[in-house]
């Protein structure tokens, strides 16, 4: 039972026996610590309906609730609010709805089907720090959206075209001698990626070399040979050159097996993936299309456009003046294939707000070419990840690997398990397994418990600490939770909601949990999976003072004891859920 739709219903149904209103917009809130009571109704709307003041249209409806509902067990009016204090018998109820309820918090099927795309990696280097907290949200988002009721399509866009491409292509031909995955020993996107920085070197070198000749610097920029080599090779590509396409198949293929080892290790999947070399040429129909229907334009040097100064923007590149296309191009192409294959209620672009501009585009240019379907399209636009040491640039090779980022938070949650020393009857596979899973959660709830909106600083040794906002905190509070509930087992104890009543401190835990389904609905809602990351670690630490304080399995009270392990199962569910709607695994030893 959702609490607060529960005292909204009452609240109506009281407004309407005082007063003869049915159409009441009521405003409730957490009843702040200060005040007893649970939900606070705000009274000030409603002195029109009863024609006094604020504070005696609380009392009279507070004291109509007492009268006519049994689940409300006092109140108070403070002002213009009216506190309202729930029964015990109330939340025993909801203790027992939360133990009865398999799928808590989550929603039935809404009937909408959303599209999510995340990760979106180019083929010619491998996953960084940035991506990582593209990936991890985009699955966070979509699993929260699963949970909210829709039918969610998980898929990815591997831009595995342009001209990047063929600049490591190009430096593998030029440098490479004959250099695999296999005779080096290298991940093959790493190996593409090095052959990226190799190019940047070499065309700096050339700029330079150009310059001191007395060439001005944005021309050599331009005429640095082996940037227009790599042109030329872009070029040939799209007129299907054999011999550049059969050395663009191989290398890709290697980076294709070196992205999903990562993805495996992120533990992030996708239900479809898409490639820009196969959607491109949609989009190049696309761009014909709307230039007969007069909806771009064709510049003197062939090149095609689409001018937006109507709608506050400026005129927009769709093809070079060489017949090639640019990132617009694809997207207006996979859009319209998608929709054709999902009809889908909204496609969600999770990619990073340096892009902001190119969503707004996007949108404008499908409206205007008349798909109605342009307006369900939507930008989850999320901050850049930092580093201590300052911003990453990839062609420089100054980026932070996801491979080595991912072991190294694995080998230091393998440091700090030991230095605890709690490890010492755990055999080696499964010690393993618990350092993977404390590493990858450490890392997971570090990067999500942010706002996506906001630039994030990531520091490795902070996201790995037992204590404070972590993951390791939470995955310690649930290990400590299952081994209560071991020992109660061992000692024959069966956990039971209704055994007894709850006191204050019980109370406290279940409201918390019963608010976790609108938790749930409000990430949903916001795209942020920092809702449920921040009521998870919200959660835990309410239980670690509880359990803390309340003694469990020395209980002397047999009932009281029942009850209070239904509460740690609960308490347990809970923090499973929310934790897996995160994509991060909770040991039941640590």
């Amino acid at each position: 039972m959702n609490v607060e739709l529960y005292v909204n219903q009452k609240v109506v149904d009281c407004i309407k026996a005082l007063y003869g209103s049915e159409n009441v917009a009521l405003q409730l809130q957490k009843t702040r610590k200060e005040f007893e009571g649970d939900i606070t109704l705000v009274l000030f709307a409603l002195a029109k309906f009863s024609g006094k003041s604020p504070e005696e249209t609380g009392a009279e409806v507070g004291e109509w609730l007492a009268a006519n509902v049994p689940q409300v067990e006092a109140f108070n009016v403070v002002k213009g609010f009216l506190n309202i204090k729930l029964s015990n018998a109330f939340w025993r109820e909801q203790l027992s709805q939360i133990a009865g309820d398999e799928a808590f918090g989550h929603f039935p099927p809404s009937g909408k089907t959303v599209m999510v795309e995340y990760s979106s990696p180019n083929t010619n280097k491998p996953l960084h720090l940035g991506h990582i907290r593209n990936n991890l949200l985009g699955y966070s988002v979509a699993k929260i959206l699963e949970a909210n009721g829709h039918k969610v399509i998980k898929v990815n866009l591997v831009n595995d075209r342009g001209i990047h491409i063929c600049k490591s292509m190009l430096a593998w031909q030029k440098f490479g001698n004959g250099e695999t995955p296999q005779s080096s020993g290298k991940k093959g996107d790493h190996l593409v990626g090095e052959y990226y920085v190799r190019f940047d070197k070499e065309y700096k070198r050339q700029v330079t070399a150009l310059m001191h000749t007395g060439v001005a610097e944005d021309e050599a920029k331009k005429q640095a040979p082996i940037l227009q080599e790599a042109q030329n090779m872009l070029l040939l590509w799209e007129q299907g050159n054999d011999d550049v396409f059969d050395l663009w198949e191989d290398m890709n293929s290697w980076v294709y097996e070196g992205f999903d080892a990562t993805y495996r290790q992120l533990g992030v999947s996708f239900d479809k993936t898409y490639y820009e070399s196969k959607t491109y040429l949609l989009g190049k129909e696309i761009v014909k299309e709307g230039l007969k229907k007069g909806v771009f334009f064709k510049k003197e040097d062939g090149s095609v456009w689409c001018d937006l100064t109507d709608n506050g923007v400026d005129q927009k590149l769709l093809l070079r003046s060489d017949g090639t296309s640019v990132y617009m191009t694809q997207d207006l192409g996979t859009a319209r294939q998608r929709f054709s294959e999902y009809s889908f209620s909204e496609l969600i672009y999770v990619v990073g707000d340096e892009q902001n501009y190119h969503f707004q585009v996007l949108k404008l240019i499908l409206k205007k070419l008349g798909y109605a379907w342009s307006g369900s399209i939507n930008h989850l636009s999320y901050g850049m990840v930092e580093l201590p040491e300052g911003k990453m640039k990839s062609r420089e090779g100054t980026v932070v690997d996801a491979d080595d980022l991912i072991a190294g938070m694995i080998a230091t949650a393998r440091e700090t398990s030991l230095e605890l020393g709690k490890l010492t009857d755990m055999a080696e596979e499964e010690q393993q397994q618990l350092f993977r899973t404390v590493g990858l959660g450490a890392l997971k709830y570090f990067i999500l418990k942010v706002d996506p909106k906001k630039t994030m600083l990531f520091d490795p040794k902070e996201s790995i600490d037992f204590n404070g906002n972590t993951g390791p905190f939470i995955q310690y509070t649930f290990a400590r939770i299952c081994s209560v509930l071991r020992k109660a087992q061992e000692q024959q104890l069966e956990p039971s909601a209704a055994a007894a009543e709850l006191g204050e401190r019980e109370v406290e835990l279940v409201k918390s949990m019963a608010a976790f389904p609108q938790v749930v609905a409000q990430a949903g809602t916001e795209r942020s999976p920092a809702l449920i990351a921040n009521y998870a670690f919200e959660l835990a630490k309410e239980f670690n003072q509880y359990y803390h304080d309340v003694s469990v399995l020395k209980e002397e009270n047999a009932a009281v004891k029942q009850q209070r392990l239904a509460l740690l199962t609960q308490v347990g569910k809970v923090l499973k859920t929310a934790m897996s709607l995160l994509g991060i695994e909770l040991p039941e030893r640590m």
